[in-house]
């Protein structure tokens, strides 16, 4: 099997560290307020929604983004609880 690996837009290996590129690109463990699971997406909270980079979130494998002013909801799939986790355990 052959693995190849997503470099987002802020030079993050997706691959190996999706938590970590998703965190970065919902602008840093300062910026996050809140962030829980719901089935499918990670519903976030943010300080300063103008740091949320949804092209970078996206090369993470994101299915989607939706972003309503400082709350963002990112579409990641059923892996939601443990993506949510595992950035909480980096915050």
């Amino acid at each position: 099997m052959v693995s190849t690996a997503v470099t987002g837009t802020r030079g993050t290996n997706v691959a190996d560290n999706r938590p970590e590129a998703i965190l970065a690109a919902l602008g840093g463990a300062d910026n996050i307020i809140e962030i829980e699971p719901c089935i499918t997406r990670l519903r976030c909270e943010v300080k300063d929604g103008a740091l949320v980079d949804e092209a970078a979130l996206k090369a993470t494998g994101a299915h989607g983004v939706i972003k309503s002013g400082d709350v963002v909801q990112v579409i990641v799939g059923p892996e939601a609880d443990t993506i949510a986790s595992d950035i909480e355990d980096l915050l």
